[in-house]
């Protein structure tokens, strides 16, 4: 696997995935549990932010301390499923500026069309975080890459929840400057593109949509 994908196999996350997966779980917990690992998986696609230098006073003294740099982040949902991973994310940046990208994906072909797209101004400027819960066939994800570098976007990192081996190999190859960060690579993809073993339709189970 490439050195570019990283898993955050923190027990609590697993623990947590488990619970997700679970065919039984309710559409508020498992709401609950992706806001809870989206902050594990946030924590680590930031981990090399640049800091700069503030003074302040503390209730004891004077002293010089670290705080962001640069420009305000971005974070770019995939629509629909990316906002089931962007409540934890301005959790932990609550400044950031927020874009969005809406794809839906052809069942007969398996390729992306976009229906909607508004990011912040000054992409090139700023770090820039893409958020979609499951990178299956890879091919939404390489689509949204493509359409925010086309706008300027260059320091981009990747967020999903789940993650199978030929989507990895699919977006890694297309965007190889690009760091994904996952929970889990789980074990293939099914005959209908789903993620084996999976936990099913995200977005159906984050909006309780599923049979409507």
């Amino acid at each position: 696997m490439t050195s570019n994908v990283t898993i955050v196999d923190h027990p609590l996350v697993q623990h947590k995935l488990t619970l997700m997966r679970r065919r039984e779980a309710s559409t508020a917990e498992f709401r609950k549990l992706l806001r809870e690992i989206g902050l594990f998986l946030g924590y680590e696609a930031l981990r090399d932010l640049q800091l700069g230098k503030i003074n302040i006073e503390t209730p004891v003294c004077a002293t010089e301390a670290p705080v962001l740099a640069g420009k305000k982040l971005t974070f770019i949902s995939v629509l629909r499923a990316g906002d089931g991973l962007l409540g934890p994310m301005l959790d932990l940046v609550p400044s950031a500026r927020v874009g969005q990208i809406g794809l839906a994906r052809d069942e007969k072909t398996l390729q992306p069309t976009k229906y909607f797209f508004k990011v912040p101004k000054g992409l090139a400027e700023r770090t820039t975080v893409v958020l979609d819960p499951m990178l299956a066939t890879g091919n939404s994800a390489v689509r949204a890459i493509e359409e925010i570098k086309a706008v300027g976007a260059k320091d981009i990192r990747f967020v999903c929840l789940l993650a199978a081996p030929e989507g990895i190999e699919t977006f890694t190859k297309a965007h190889p400057d690009v760091p994904v960060v996952t929970a889990s690579i789980d074990e293939k993809l099914n005959e209908k593109s789903y993620i084996v073993p999976g936990l099913g339709d995200a977005g159906d189970r984050l909006f309780g949509t599923k049979g409507v």
